[in-house]
């Protein structure tokens, strides 16, 4: 029998976690997800979390 993989890897901390959310076509993990809310604006991890984020394209829709 063949084993499935449950594990993505995160599109923030690129590490392999078993939890997270999709947006779009990034993974990302439940722990990078509750960091990212609770950073502020002025914070130096929010510039990271900013260049990190822009990998994020949005899938075409075709009709």
């Amino acid at each position: 029998m063949e084993k499935v993989n449950l594990f993505e890897r995160c599109g923030i901390c690129e590490d392999e976690k078993e939890t997270g959310i999709h947006l779009y076509n990034m993974f990302i993990c439940s722990e990078c997800e509750h960091n990212m809310i609770h950073t502020e604006p002025r914070e130096e991890k929010y510039k990271y979390y900013l260049h990190k984020l822009k990998n994020i394209s949005t899938p075409k829709l075709y009709s």
